[in-house]
C-alpha cells in the first residue's frame, strides 16, 4: 500500500475519530506519519479542511453511490457493499472509483500475472503452430515425405524456441 502523502510505501496506519459516526483512515510512511503526529499545526490545518471537504463529498457521495454500469446494471454502492463486480464493463464504468482503490490494494492498477511455460509464447506462434501440424498430416498423406520432414523440422524449432 502507498502513503497518501508521497510515492513511498505506507507503513503506518492511522485510525482517527472525527465524529462518534465519522472516521478517517490514513496511510502514512513513516516520514509523513512523523509530520503529521509531530507538528501540531499541520494537524489543526487538516481538521479545519476536514469539514468543508466533508460537506463536499456528503454531497457528491450519493450521485456517486447510484452511478450503475449500463450493461449490467450494478450500482456502486452494490459493489461498495458486496465486494463484487457484476461484469467486466464495470471497471470501465466505475474507473474513477476503481483505480485508487486498486492501486492501495495491490500497488498497481495493471494485471502483471504470469503464463506458463509450456504454452506458446503468442498466439501468432500458436496458430502457426496450428497451421503447420495440418500441413504435416497432409504431406503424410500425400506421401511427400520430404516436405513432411522440413514441416516437421520447421515445428520442432518453434516447439523448442
Amino acid at each position: 500500500m502507498k502513503c497518501q502523502k508521497c510515492t513511498k510505501a505506507a507503513t503506518l496506519h492511522i485510525t482517527e475519530l472525527v465524529t462518534e459516526e465519522q472516521v478517517e483512515e490514513l496511510h502514512l510512511c513513516e516520514e509523513c506519519a512523523h509530520k503529521y503526529l509531530y507538528n501540531p499545526q499541520q494537524q489543526k490545518q487538516n481538521s479545519t479542511k476536514i469539514g468543508p471537504m466533508a460537506s463536499v463529498e456528503e454531497s457528491e457521495e450519493p450521485a456517486m453511490l447510484n452511478r450503475e454500469c449500463q450493461v449490467c446494471g450494478l450500482k456502486f454502492v452494490d459493489f461498495r457493499n458486496t465486494g463484487r463486480l457484476g461484469c467486466p464493463h464495470d471497471y470501465q464504468a466505475f474507473r474513477e472509483e476503481l483505480t485508487p482503490l486498486l492501486e492501495n490494494i495491490h500497488g498497481e492498477t495493471r494485471h502483471c500475472g504470469k503464463t506458463p511455460r509450456r504454452l506458446p509464447q503468442t498466439k501468432q506462434k500458436e496458430s502457426e503452430l496450428v497451421v503447420l501440424r495440418k500441413m504435416l498430416l497432409q504431406a503424410v498423406n500425400k506421401e511427400a515425405y520430404e516436405e513432411a520432414a522440413k514441416v516437421r523440422d520447421r515445428i520442432r524449432q518453434l516447439e523448442e524456441s
